[in-house]
Parts: structure tokens; sequence; C-alpha cells
């Protein structure tokens, strides 16, 4: 079996790649429970998990490089993805370009989260049954690269900017409550 890569080696990949990091999110669920614990009790959200890479996100920026993620969603949208929706603010204020695919327009993507820096190292994002995360899996084999460059390629074009998409989602919401 291949070594994930965790903690500072993981972190590493977000320093060594010189244009581009996308990232591929497809699953209803993540680790940050007690997070979306306050988040649906309407507490205040202890965002210290983040600080290191909110902090970040402008340097890479500064660097001129780009950071670029599709989360792909069911509507109506689980706990989980509203608590993603409402905390993408900050990812996007530091300079994260986010966008949303509703899950019923991205039947050919995979079924696994991914990280793609420069079109060419790609690492599958692997998880446990309850949510925590494991590491992150080099894939070496070059056609796998292409085909995730691919699905990159297709779920950035379908994909909607994160501000239309809360946009649209609050009318839809004002619409039909129970489909937002």
């Amino acid at each position: 079996m291949t070594t994930l890569l965790i903690g500072e080696d993981l972190r590493r990949l977000f320093h060594a790649f010189e244009h581009t990091a996308f990232r591929l999110e497809v699953r209803e669920g993540y680790y940050e429970k007690e997070q979306l614990r306050q988040f649906l009790a309407g507490e205040p959200v202890d965002l210290e998990y983040m600080r290191t890479w909110l902090e970040l996100m402008p340097a890479l920026r500064a660097e001129g490089k780009r950071i670029e993620r599709v989360r792909v969603v069911s509507q109506p949208h689980s706990d989980y993805s509203r608590y993603g929706l409402w905390l993408c603010q900050y990812n996007v204020a530091a300079g994260e370009d986010i966008r949303y695919l509703p899950r019923h327009r991205a039947p050919e993507l995979p079924e696994h989260d991914f990280w793609l820096f420069d079109s060419s190292r790609l690492y599958i994002v692997r998880f446990d049954k309850t949510d925590e995360l494991l590491g992150a899996e080099p894939v070496d084999d070059a056609a796998t690269v292409v085909q995730h460059g691919y699905w990159r390629d297709a779920a950035w074009h379908y994909a909607v900017p994160y501000s239309q998409y809360v946009t649209k989602a609050a009318e839809r919401a004002d619409e039909h409550p129970a489909s937002a």
C-alpha cells in the first residue's frame, strides 16, 4: 500500500507547486464535527483550525499562484453543505476561487476527492468511514493523472462561482423553502 501524506508532508505540497492547485470535493461530510455542531446550534464557530490555511492563501496569491476548488453538493443541501457554504466566505476572502456544482449535474465525476497540482501531480484524498482525513495518496500513473485533469476541467466548466451559487441558493430558498 502507498504511504499517505499527512501533517507537514501534506502541507509541503502547498509550498511546492508553481502555478495551480485544484481540489475536487465530492463528499457529503468532512471532519469538522464540532464546528458543524456550533454552526447548527447558532453558536460562534471556532475557526482556529483554519487559521494557517487562511494565512497561506494570500501569500500564494501574491506569488501569482491560483488555488481553485469545486465542491459537488446535493440539493437540498445537507447540514454540512450549508456549513460549507457559510464557511466558504472566509476561503474566498483569503484568495481561493471556489465553485459549486450540483451533484445531479456531475454524474461523470469520480466518487473521491483529489488535489491536482500544476496539472501534473495528483493526490487522491482518503478518509475513513467517520469522515476523518487519513491523508493524500500520491498517484504517478500518467493516464490516471490525465483523467483527473479531464475531470477537473469538466467540473470547472459546469461549476458556478461561490457568490453566484449563494445568490441562486437564496433565491431558491425564497421560492421553495424546502429546496435550499
